[in-house]
């Protein structure tokens, strides 16, 4: 069997196009995954807090939608997500917003909106199903007493419930994060040059396969490390003295 010809150097040769090597282009594939994650895990996180409270509360239509949110949004996969906001999303704009983000707006931008739009709500589906998890994890007395005092339901949920759930969910809700950060390789099918289509790019035009892709994967390793050690700072820094390492009441 032929031994791998290793050439690490490959990544500070100059690229065919653009004045920079093939570095800068990992560099610029990391940054945007980076911004890519952030965007999506915010509007991941504010659908997921929403909805999760819309299927707390016992209104049964309001529920109903939060159920309907996660049933349309986590069973589709990820991939038919993508295509479908691709194509079919900017069509049900206003006709003069259509034109406008088809074709005054810049194809990277579009791409990532749209990359972003689909990585978040379905992420959002699966935030939502544990910020419910989590508020009904709760003791009734939480709420029981929160309203006693006088204070009226999104008041309780604000102050009391929300701060509590979202203690106990910080684990899952990490597993979240990563599992974000690794389904944002799809977003390279709608045309978003991140980082797993630049090691594409330059496994074409450099034939460094071993290379491209080692590298890559310690891309994504350091972006996911970077995740749980700021994740695990949150969860210190959000841990009450009367609660253990689980979230609970001691």
């Amino acid at each position: 069997m032929q031994a791998a010809n290793w050439n690490w150097g490959i990544f500070f040769e100059q690229a065919p196009f653009g004045n920079v090597t093939y570095f800068s282009w990992l560099v610029d594939g990391f940054l945007t995954t980076a911004a890519l994650s952030i965007c999506a895990w915010i509007l991941a996180f504010l659908l997921g807090s929403f909805f999760g409270i819309l299927r707390t509360l016992p209104n049964k239509i309001l529920s109903t939608i939060g159920a309907l949110y996660v049933t349309i949004f986590r069973n589709i996969p990820l991939i038919v997500q993508f295509f479908i906001w691709y194509l079919a999303a900017p069509d049900l704009l206003p006709y003069k917003a259509s034109v406008w983000f088809k074709s005054e707006l810049d194809p990277n931008i579009q791409f990532f909106i749209i990359s972003t739009c689909a990585l978040g709500f379905f992420t959002g589906a699966r935030v939502c199903e544990q910020v419910r998890s989590g508020i009904q994890a709760l003791s009734h007395g939480q709420r029981y007493a929160a309203l006693a005092l006088g204070l009226t339901l999104p008041q309780t949920y604000r102050h009391v419930l929300l701060p509590n759930a979202y203690r106990i969910i910080i684990p899952p809700l990490t597993s979240e994060m990563l599992n974000m950060v690794k389904n944002s390789a799809v977003a390279s099918t709608v045309g978003l040059i991140e980082l797993t289509a630049q090691a594409n790019r330059l496994l074409e035009f450099s034939g460094y396969a071993y290379e491209s892709f080692i590298a890559v994967t310690a891309a994504y390793a350091l972006l996911n490390f970077a995740v749980m050690r700021s994740m695990k700072v949150l969860e210190n820094k959000m841990r009450l003295p009367s609660m253990n390492a689980g979230g609970k009441n001691v």
